[in-house]
């Protein structure tokens, strides 16, 4: 099987390296790449779609864009694989712009080159057939176990539901203190480090990827509103307890 790689970014090069252990695998950027990312091919755009499976390896927000564009190269009983980190609207997209004789695969790999560093078994594939041949799918759902994937079968509306408060919430949480701009200490607890180590997680992938996740998964505006709403409750309850009566 000839898997492509759409998009040699950070996660792009890493999962074409990942997958290709086992398959050939053949990448396009759409900027122009320095050099060749270890285990994949470099190839022109319209080549790539020649390939049996393609991952869609680009921004949330970038997705419509990319969809429309490579319409022309798509071949009868291709599959098209997004690896975004939200899923219903990636899933709308490509149900929409594509040809019916496409199928179509929402994944979420829930983890990246820094999680998966040391190799990516038993990290969780988040894992949305969304339309197209059910042998595909199981073909894919078996190659996922097999490389030793903790294979998570959801709809893209129950992802998005429970993302918003995991994945959501800790690159929320992520950002809002990286802008107190903590540093180590001697005196640091374990739940400090805790915290110092979601900034580094979540710090690490682009800026990009914190404001889709915020802005194309509608359920992280009821997270947010939420938290605002905790951390009000939370000042309050201080405030009213105050024994001093002048720390708030």
């Amino acid at each position: 099987m000839k898997i492509g790689i759409y998009g040699l970014g950070r996660f792009g090069r890493f999962w074409g390296k990942t997958l290709s252990r086992d398959f050939d695998v053949y990448g396009f950027n759409r900027s122009a790449v320095d050099e060749p990312p270890e285990g994949i091919t470099l190839v022109s755009e319209e080549e790539l779609f020649s390939c049996d499976t393609v991952f869609l390896c680009v921004s949330i927000s970038a997705i419509e864009a990319v969809a429309t564009r490579i319409v022309p190269f798509l071949q009868e009983g291709i599959t098209v694989a997004d690896t975004c980190s939200v899923k219903v609207y990636p899933a709308r997209i490509m149900d929409e712009i594509f040809p019916a004789s496409v199928n179509v695969l929402g994944t979420h790999p829930m983890f990246g080159p820094d999680s998966g560093r040391n190799g990516v078994r038993g990290l969780p594939l988040v894992f949305s057939p969304v339309r197209g041949e059910r042998e595909t799918f199981v073909s894919w759902r078996e190659i996922f176990l097999k490389m030793g994937l903790d294979v998570i079968e959801i709809s893209p509306e129950e992802h998005d539901r429970e993302a918003a408060f995991t994945q959501g919430i800790t690159h929320f949480i992520g950002r809002v203190l990286e802008r107190l701009d903590l540093k180590e200490s001697r005196i640091a607890t374990e739940g400090y480090k805790a915290l110092l180590e979601i900034v580094e997680q979540t710090c690490n992938d682009p800026m990009q990827l914190f404001m889709d996740l915020q802005h194309f998964n509608r359920h992280t505006h009821e997270m947010r509103n939420l938290l605002s709403r905790s951390i009000e409750e939370t000042m309050q309850m201080l405030k009213s307890a105050d024994p001093v009566g002048d720390g708030f």
